[in-house]
């Protein structure tokens, strides 16, 4: 087992010449790295535990370890005694025995510092309802892949000036934990965000006033707003979550009437778009609801590049776990 690591359970906690690494990194892995003779992982296990469903995050970090050299093994959170009634902290000392690095995906940021606090291994937070960082650092490299224009992965000296450049709006629900890694994104890298939402479905007010802290030494700029029409300026990246998260289906009706004037949709992007606007979504998408299907396949659209370059980032992000970039 490594001596040498860190976890990764939510952005705020990395500098930003942390996460340029990661990302720097993501970059070589995506063109310049010949993954069929690139094997840092071998004879390394990931164990993945799942308490709540996925997709892009269960089939990008199996495939990445894989690719790494490495094995993936999928956790059911009701197949293994964490379902039972086994501790947090008892997990974490036996999987510690097992394998090299553990993510986990579930509900509560509590059951991940946990993990984290009690195992001697890697821990990364796959999602929970506080923060999605995987996702946003995804998002991130995302942004400077598509901008060429302002952003060269082999120099990344001063990034807060560019970033401070990028105008981002951020529509829906900003109570979620794509929000709340957003927000922590932009305080760190100096993005100009605005956060547009209905009442009762604003920022974290604790988190956006640590942000906001965060923010002076970066440049960034993060603006609070509920009314669409007080929207004057135009945008970089349009990006959207879906309305009803995981946990949240009865609250479906309240949500979807609080929530329908804040659709990615044409208007909004006649209104609010730069010309060469990106739009994001962190995906499963619910067409026709926080997005229409127009838009979402509209060659404005950069949701499936997203999708892909998970599987890129959290290469990197397991490999800066394990100290070895």
């Amino acid at each position: 087992m490594t001596t040498k690591f860190c976890n990764f359970l939510k952005l705020k906690d990395f500098k930003i010449n942390e996460l340029l690494k990661i990302l720097k990194k993501s970059f070589d892995l995506k063109y310049n790295i010949d993954m069929n003779i690139y094997k840092p992982f071998a004879n390394k296990s990931l164990a993945m535990i799942f308490e709540k469903p996925s997709t892009r995050t269960r089939v990008s970090f199996d495939v990445g370890m894989y690719q790494l050299g490495g094995q993936a093994i999928y956790l059911n959170a009701e197949d293994i005694q964490i379902g039972r009634g086994e501790t947090i902290e008892d997990t974490a000392r036996i999987l510690s025995e097992y394998v090299n690095i553990v993510m986990i995906r579930t509900f509560e940021q509590e059951k991940v510092e946990k993990l984290a606090k009690f195992a001697t291994i890697p821990i990364i937070n796959g999602l929970s309802d506080l923060y999605h960082p995987c996702q946003i650092l995804s998002d991130i490299f995302s942004i400077m892949e598509e901008r060429k224009d302002v952003f060269d992965f082999y120099n990344l000296v001063n990034i807060e000036s560019k970033f401070n450049k990028i105008k981002f709006l951020y529509i829906g629900d900003s109570t979620s934990n794509i929000a709340n890694s957003l927000l922590n994104a932009s305080a760190i890298f100096g993005i100009d965000i605005y956060f547009i939402s209905p009442k009762n479905y604003e920022l974290n007010p604790s988190l956006l006033k640590e942000a906001n802290s965060m923010a002076k030494q970066s440049g960034g700029k993060i603006n609070q707003l509920d009314n669409i029409d007080d929207l004057k300026e135009k945008f970089d990246i349009i990006y959207t979550d879906i309305w009803i998260s995981m946990g949240k289906e009865y609250e479906k009706e309240k949500r979807y009437k609080a929530l329908k004037s804040y659709q990615v949709n044409k208007k909004l992007l006649d209104r609010c778009a730069k010309k060469d606007v990106k739009v994001m979504h962190c995906l499963p998408a619910h067409r026709g609801e926080e997005i229409t299907d127009d838009i979402l396949e509209n060659p404005t659209s950069i949701v499936f590049k997203q999708a892909g370059n998970r599987l890129h980032v959290q290469k990197a992000i397991m490999l800066y776990t394990m100290n070895q970039i």
